[in-house]
Order: structure tokens, then C-alpha cells, then sequence
């Protein structure tokens, strides 16, 4: 078994918003970058506290509402772009396949990364970047199935964003893993259908996992999510006799609202369907 990888957390400051609104415009879960993205005096005017109710009837309309909102929302995704390019300048440079693992809570994203480790030596040495809200126990996971891994711990934070990411590099390259010793990088997002697809980490390739437990109709209920998806992955193929899985309702789901995107059936137990998956990413051939 490899060696355990050293531990690495990075906790990500959450950017203050007065109370009671306390909700982004974007993903309504405050933004850690926005300090960086505007400065104190927008973010003052853009973020007053709402007025006592008595003066709301009176007032003109809420200054924080959709009209103020949207322009503060569309400068923190273009900073979030601009980071991400330029993370995928360093990955580019580097020579490293960056994947951004999307999925709602429970689907199997960190399963699937224990038994994509132990594919390093056919496939090329990996890392990983783990996104939760709180605690580092999928990183630790990761590190036992003898995978580099940083958690981001986001807080209040419903995704990770371009700068996390950028911070996770730097932990990973401290922690005497580079991106340049690197064929892969995997990026487990938060657990969550919704945010995430609004974000560009700077990832060569989006992977959402969609778990046969779900419901076949997941992706028409969360359809930005998965016509943002290269590669949609149907995972815990071994449970979906159990569970009644309708392979047949899930991928006319999933062409509806992503006809581009690669579908494929896994399981991260039995192993059936990772040899496809490393094809669908579009990655160096094995090693051996």
C-alpha cells in the first residue's frame, strides 16, 4: 500500500456581510472573494443594511434588490473567471489534467477517488483538492488510499471557487507535491447541484456524478448542473437492481438536458467502468 500522504487543510476565510442578509446574489451562500474583487467603498454601498420596515413602504425600491444585485454578481463571476484562466495557465503549464467532480452530497465522489488511486501506477500519479464545508475527513480518506490531498473547508460556503483553488495548489505544492510530478488533478467539489455550475475553477473538464439512489430524474431538476458536465458518470452501478434504478429514464434525462455529454455506468466497488471513465477524460494512455 502507498504511503500515507502528508495532511493538508486550508481554511477559507468567509468574506463578512452585514446580518440579516447575509445570502450572495449568485448562490446565496456570501462570497470569500469578494473583499479581493471590489473595493471597500462599492462594497459598502452595495451591501448597506436593508432599512427598518417602517421605511420600507416608503422607500424607493430595495437597493438591495435584484437591480443592484446583478451588477455585483456579474463583477464577482468575472473575477472568478479571471482567476480561473489563470489557473488553467498553470495547469496547462505543468502538463497536468485538472477535473472538477460535481455532484449532490452522497453520490460517491470520494469512493470513486479511493479506487482511482489505486490506479496510480497504470494510469500516473494524482492529487486531489476536497471541498466541504466543514472538516477534513474526506481528505483524509483520500490520504489513507495513498492520494496527495488538501481540504478546502469552505465554511458557510456552498462551492469552491477559482481563488480556493489557487490556495489549494499552493498547499499542495508546499506539502512537497507540485503540479509538475502530477498527471492528474481532481477536484472534489462541495456536495451541491446547484452553485457549483457557476463557477469555473479552471478545470480542463467537468465530471458530475449522478447515483443510481437518486432518482432518474435528477437532471431535469437540476439541469444547469449537468448541461455544464463534459462527462456525466452514473455511479453505485452494484446497488441498482436494489434500488430499481431505470437505466433507461436516467440517460433520456440526461441527453435531454445535456445532449453533449458523455454518459457512462461505474462502480467504485466492483471497479466495472473506470477503464471507460479514464477514456471519457480525455487523459494521457496508461503508463504500463
Amino acid at each position: 500500500m502507498a504511503a500515507e500522504a502528508p495532511e493538508t487543510t486550508v481554511e477559507v476565510p468567509l468574506f463578512p456581510l452585514p446580518e440579516p442578509r447575509t445570502m450572495c446574489g449568485t448562490c446565496a451562500c456570501g462570497e470569500p472573494e469578494a473583499g479581493a474583487a471590489l473595493a471597500a467603498a462599492e462594497l459598502e454601498e452595495l451591501h448597506e443594511p436593508p432599512a427598518p420596515l417602517a421605511a420600507v413602504a416608503l422607500a424607493a425600491p430595495d437597493p438591495l434588490g435584484p437591480g443592484r444585485l446583478l451588477p455585483l454578481e456579474q463583477r464577482l463571476l468575472r473575477h472568478n473567471d479571471l482567476l480561473a484562466e489563470a489557473n488553467r495557465r498553470r495547469f496547462e503549464a505543468a502538463g497536468v489534467r485538472a477535473l472538477n467532480l460535481l455532484s449532490s452530497p452522497g453520490s460517491g465522489k470520494t469512493a470513486l477517488l479511493e479506487r482511482l488511486a489505486q490506479q496510480q501506477a497504470q494510469y500516473g500519479p494524482m492529487a486531489a483538492l476536497v471541498g466541504d464545508l466543514a472538516t477534513d475527513l474526506d481528505a483524509k480518506r483520500l490520504q489513507q488510499a495513498g492520494l496527495p490531498a488538501v481540504q478546502l473547508n469552505t465554511g458557510q460556503g456552498c462551492h469552491l471557487d477559482a481563488a480556493m483553488v489557487a490556495r489549494g495548489l499552493d498547499s499542495l505544492d508546499a506539502s512537497g507535491t507540485p503540479l509538475e510530478q502530477l498527471r492528474w488533478l481532481w477536484i472534489e467539489n462541495v456536495g451541491n447541484l446547484v452553485c457549483p455550475a457557476a463557477y469555473d475553477l479552471g478545470e480542463q473538464q467537468r465530471v458530475v456524478l449522478l447515483a443510481v439512489g437518486e432518482g432518474e430524474d435528477k437532471p431535469l431538476k437540476y439541469p444547469a448542473m449537468f448541461r455544464s458536465a463534459d462527462v456525466v458518470v452514473i455511479t453505485k452501478l452494484d446497488l441498482a437492481e436494489a434500488v430499481g434504478f431505470d437505466r433507461a429514464a436516467a440517460r433520456a434525462n440526461i441527453a435531454r438536458v445535456a445532449p453533449n455529454a458523455a454518459v457512462l455506468e461505474i462502480s467504485a466497488r466492483s471497479g466495472a467502468g473506470l477503464e471507460a471513465l479514464w477514456e471519457l477524460c480525455g487523459g494521457p494512455q496508461p503508463v504500463g
